[in-house]
């Protein structure tokens, strides 16, 4: 009992293994999981304390104190909110029993540390998370750009010489419009779901 005590105060005992998908139902994430509304777990790391649940929507992580305590912390990140940068991958030196993956979800730093032998696992996540933060800054630009342009429309009107209430007219028009391809510019460029990611480079 001490010896494994003492490895949890060290952190040696906290290294994470790749879960697989008939094992899902097994974890605790996964009653987290908005199955109702479609959400589908892609990629689950397990260790000792913590859970790292990777589904189409969101990580959601459960994040423990110790490996001798049930208390536990859940929190949630979406990716339309929460954007993934920052992606690294550490692989293991000769002497190392783990290999580290490394992210900043909103801004919020994640290092997860997984049992070496999962490397290839390791590799198919690392390349999603890549593929999901490069749609991301991509789509954020194009609806950065989208505002510029509503921008310009909105202050071009405002220079017309018109009458009083042709003027009122077409800002109601233009407010109008503006707001449907806003909404529009978000539902294309904000996304929800990358469960299509997920299917292109999760093998396992």
């Amino acid at each position: 009992m001490f010896k494994k005590v003492a490895a949890d105060m060290l952190g040696l005992s906290d290294v994470g293994s790749v879960i697989k998908p008939a094992d899902y139902d097994k974890v605790d994430a996964d009653d987290y999981v908005m199955h109702e509304d479609q959400e589908k777990i892609y990629f689950l790391i397990k260790s000792k304390t913590d859970e790292y649940c990777f589904t189409n929507e969101a990580l959601i992580h459960l994040d423990g104190t110790s490996a001798v305590s049930k208390k536990r912390t859940l929190r949630r990140y979406n990716y339309r909110e929460h954007a993934i940068t920052h992606v690294s991958l550490e692989t293991a030196g000769t002497v190392d029993l783990d290999v580290e993956i490394k992210f900043v979800l909103g801004g919020t730093p994640f290092s997860i540390d997984v049992h070496k032998k999962f490397i290839e696992e390791l590799k198919d996540l690392y390349k999603a998370l890549v593929k999901i933060a490069e749609i991301s800054h991509e789509n954020e630009q194009a609806l950065n750009f989208a505002r510029s342009s509503l921008d310009l429309a909105s202050n071009t009107l405002s220079r017309v010489s018109s009458p009083e209430e042709q003027l009122v007219a077409n800002f109601k028009e233009l407010n109008e419009s503006a707001f449907e391809w806003l909404m529009e510019s978000r539902k294309k460029y904000q996304l929800k779901d990358f469960g299509f990611v997920f299917e292109k480079y999760i093998n396992n």
